[in-house]
């Protein structure tokens, strides 16, 4: 298969890096023509993936309908662009060409997972969500790394899982593709609550116990929407949550640092649980889901609130049963 990655950026950059090593080419499609000119004359993008030499299999390129001319695509643009790049690729894409859906976030203004926002202009046969514990400079360094693949029958999911895997990046087949896309585009919001406790210095104790009420509170909300439970408790649920909680090479868990130490925000670079906060919030009332962790994250970085003040709103919430019946 001819493979195609749109976004120039570390994921994509990585995504590619690593297909190339099962394929002739990989083409790299991405906005800057300098990106475009570094990665093909000095196999290198320094700007995202230094000290990382690319494979030679990789062919950059500023031209959306040559890496259109692909029997899949990944779509790795930040999710706020997603319905850009939809009209955009619209006039190239074949119809039979699978879309693979690599970014996470819920779209600010319509509020939908991007697979809803695909569907109105692609088949649904032909939409994928690949998600999970993943940091793009593991991925570009071959390391060991696992992750979901979501579609919305399990047979196509496992066909394109095989094509794509390599010996480093297992990929497991789910049909739950609601779910995959639900589990990575909150767990973004609650490594901005975990990066906050971190941030105010609150200790260990206090950001594992962010993390799993904020599971619960993802996996509430997931299950309600129609995603399975297994899928939750999965590689693009439970396991994107923890990876994403733990290391500030998280940009949401550093975000959230920041955002608790009240410094300057406009140099960090893009944090999607920013734009998606409120997203989240709004879906999870629409939905009767109780979300105190999303509602908080959502007012502190609404200015409504101080994340010490946030913090306290929580402590200061009734006691309750852990799993009511």
């Amino acid at each position: 298969m001819k493979v195609s990655v749109l976004g120039g950026g570390a994921w994509g950059t990585a995504l590619a890096h690593m297909l190339a090593g099962n394929r002739d080419q990989v083409l790299l499609w991405a906005r800057s023509d300098a990106t475009v000119a570094e990665v093909n004359a000095t196999r290198s993008n320094a700007a995202y993936l230094p000290d990382i030499v690319l494979s030679e299999r990789i062919l950059a390129t500023t031209d959306l309908r040559q890496a259109c001319r692909a029997d899949v695509i990944l779509s790795v643009t930040p999710a706020q662009s997603f319905t850009k790049i939809l009209q955009e690729i619209a006039p190239f894409r074949s119809g039979d060409t699978k879309l693979v859906l690599c970014s996470k976030g819920l779209d600010r203004d319509s509020g939908k997972l991007l697979h809803e926002l695909a569907a109105g202009c692609v088949e649904k046969s032909s939409i994928y969500a690949l998600s999970g514990p993943s940091f793009a400079i593991d991925v570009a360094r071959g390391l060991p790394t696992a992750v979901a693949l979501g579609a919305a029958g399990i047979d196509q999911a496992k066909a394109l899982a095989e094509e794509l895997a390599a010996p480093g990046f297992r990929i497991y087949a789910t049909a739950d593709l609601l779910g995959v896309e639900t589990g990575g585009a909150l767990k973004n919001v609650l490594a901005l609550a975990v990066g906050i406790a971190r941030g105010l210095q609150l200790g260990a104790s206090a950001e594992a116990a962010l993390i799993a009420r904020g599971f619960a509170e993802l996996s509430r909300i997931g299950v309600r929407l129609g995603a399975r439970p297994e899928t939750m408790v999965g590689l693009s649920g439970l396991g994107d949550l923890v990876l994403t909680c733990s290391s500030p090479q998280s940009r949401n868990f550093s975000y959230g640092m920041a955002l608790a130490r009240g410094g300057d925000l406009s140099g960090l670079p893009l944090a999607e649980g920013v734009h998606t906060a409120a997203s989240a919030l709004r879906l999870a009332r629409e939905h009767d889901v109780e979300a105190p962790i999303i509602e908080a994250v959502s007012a502190v970085i609404g200015g409504t609130v101080t994340a010490p003040e946030a913090v306290q709103s929580l402590l200061a919430r009734p006691l309750r049963e852990e799993a009511p019946s």
